[in-house]
């Protein structure tokens, strides 16, 4: 599917500039030691799990209907996504891996982000806030770019969402079925896509309350333009005889085939 026709780019676009811009990004990245580093250790990664399942624990509401004692005893492996750790406080269940690109989300986490002994892997801009360790690696993102990374090393699109990046985390370190809970896909806050707006006083869009509260910049999602880059994933992973489902409780993500949870964990 052409999804070029989709993304709405600027009617004055300077594409030799913006391209140039993006090459000397990606070059003064590639040359950090912490991008050399976080490469090396990526590419040991790569399909490390090859035919296995995972479930992806994304931030929405529904999150809190999982049923974390089921998830650990079955020992399928998990990626949580950006401020996953506020769920801490009511569950002993650690996620195997966690993913943040936002910028706001890791400067807001970096505290954490700097202590976790837990697997993370950050967009290459928390370089300088968060600390290069064994268990921190870095991924190098562009604004958009119209295919999957199937390998991480290189650079990834966001998707204008963490979700999109870690389906594309998750196909690199080779899992075959890849199961969704608490994508939601809907949000109480509304306004214009990407948008950074303030937070109130209490978070009614995220598994905790406290996810953006007391004045928290956020930015507003783009529902669209996540669809759209979930459809590319879906197509990618079945073009290689692998599957994205949908376990979530509710919600309003209608892409993938929907599941329980139960049943993609005893399958």
């Amino acid at each position: 599917m052409n999804y070029l026709k989709q993304i709405k780019l600027p009617q004055k676009l300077d594409i030799y500039r913006m391209s140039l811009g993006f090459i000397k990004n990606k070059l003064k990245w590639d040359l950090t030691k912490e991008a050399r580093q976080s490469k090396k250790e990526l590419s040991a990664l790569k399909d490390k799990y090859k035919g296995k399942k995972l479930v992806l624990l994304c931030n929405g509401p529904s999150l809190n209907h999982v049923d974390f004692d089921e998830l650990k005893k079955s020992n399928v492996f998990t990626i949580g996504l950006n401020k996953i750790n506020l769920l801490f406080d009511s569950t002993d269940y650690r996620p195997d891996l966690i993913v943040s690109v936002n910028k706001l989300v890791i400067e807001q986490n970096q505290l954490f982000f700097n202590n976790t002994n837990i697997l993370t892997i950050l967009d290459s801009s928390a370089k300088g806030k968060i600390k290069k360790r064994k268990n921190v690696n870095f991924i190098h993102s562009l604004p958009f770019q119209l295919k999957f990374a199937a390998d991480v090393t290189g650079s990834v699109c966001q998707g204008y969402t963490v979700t999109y990046v870690a389906l594309q985390i998750a196909y690199h370190l080779g899992f075959e079925k890849v199961a969704l809970v608490g994508c939601d896909h809907n949000f109480a806050t509304k306004g214009s896509s990407n948008m950074t707006v303030t937070s109130g006083k209490v978070d009614p869009n995220h598994f905790s309350s406290k996810y953006f509260s007391d004045g928290a910049k956020w930015q507003l999602p783009d529902l669209l333009g996540s669809e759209m880059h979930y459809k590319m994933a879906k197509e990618y992973y079945e073009a290689n005889d692998r599957e994205i489902v949908n376990c979530t409780s509710g919600g309003k993500l209608e892409i993938y085939r929907r599941m329980q949870l139960r049943d993609f964990l005893n399958e």
